[in-house]
């Protein structure tokens, strides 16, 4: 079967595979829901007067044509545009572990799925 590639771009470069509009709309929502914890986190009162309860990490997987992994813990990040994820692609001859900013994986989806919508 063929189809669209999917771009995510680098802070240098950018890597493309195989990966279906079923599997983008899945990780969509999961960093929907990532950005509704890292909300919660940045919404935190000022002063530290209020303890915010740590939120659960994004650990989205995906096996295709390669496996695609994305991280984040949204703890560590003070507001949704300051975080970074954990980005590992990899097939049977080659890996590729590196960071990318939330913004911009954010936008590469949503392009992706204007793409192929």
């Amino acid at each position: 079967m063929s189809s669209t590639p999917l771009t995510l771009n680098l802070v240098e470069g950018s890597v493309s595979f195989s990966f279906s509009p079923q599997a983008a709309l899945e990780l969509k929502v999961a960093i929907d829901q990532l950005m509704q914890r890292l909300k919660t986190i940045a919404a935190k009162p000022a002063g530290g007067g209020g303890k915010v309860t740590p939120q659960p990490p994004l650990e989205y997987r995906h096996t295709g044509e390669v496996f695609l992994e994305i991280f984040c813990n949204p703890n560590i990040w003070p507001t949704p545009f300051a975080a970074k994820v954990l980005l590992t692609v990899r097939d049977v001859t080659i890996r590729l572990t590196t960071e990318t900013e939330l913004t911009r994986l954010i936008e590469d989806i949503n392009q992706y799925l204007e793409q192929v919508g």
